[in-house]
């Protein structure tokens, strides 16, 4: 019984330490911010790019796009109907529509990573420090580095002449 308790007070410790991770919270925020921002997109695909499509395909509405599977003479106007009918469809506007909704969601993430880049790149140039000055020199005479301030080599011992 025992055995069975000290595994399992490892097995909280172990999960305490993979929750207090940042890793693992940076990916919980990550997850939420996603959802939340997934209906911002959808809202710009279907309220601003699929109009703007239209117009351009002359009225054409990829997500009303679908082909019936099965042997009818029978037309329908929407993938709902066919089903209500009994039909299997293949929903290829559907998917058009997937592919524009993350083609856009990438594109929206990929600008706000490069804006983010760039603000806490200038934060980074700020807090650079000039380069430090130089501490050490070569000896003219035998080639090894030595102090700055040195007068005499300590591997040749040849005066340096002042620079």
């Amino acid at each position: 019984m025992k055995k069975i308790k000290d595994k399992s007070k490892g097995f909280l410790n172990e999960f305490k330490a993979f929750i207090s991770k940042g890793n693992a919270l940076n990916l919980a925020v990550g997850v939420i911010i996603g959802g939340a921002f997934q209906s911002i997109v959808n809202s710009i695909v279907n309220d601003l790019i699929s109009p703007l499509l239209s117009v351009f395909t002359k009225g054409i509405n990829f997500s009303d796009k679908f082909i019936v599977l099965g042997f009818t003479e029978e037309t329908f106007k929407t993938a709902e109907a066919a089903k209500e009918a009994g039909f299997a469809t293949f929903n290829y506007g559907s998917f058009i529509m997937a592919v524009i909704n993350f083609l856009i969601m990438s594109f929206v993430i990929f600008l706000l990573v490069k804006a983010i880049n760039k603000i806490t790149s200038i934060g980074n140039k700020k807090a650079e420090e000039a380069p430090a000055e130089p501490t050490t020199k070569v000896c003219p005479f035998c080639k090894s580095e030595i102090s700055i301030e040195a007068v005499k080599c300590p591997h040749c011992t040849s005066d340096i002449p002042e620079a």
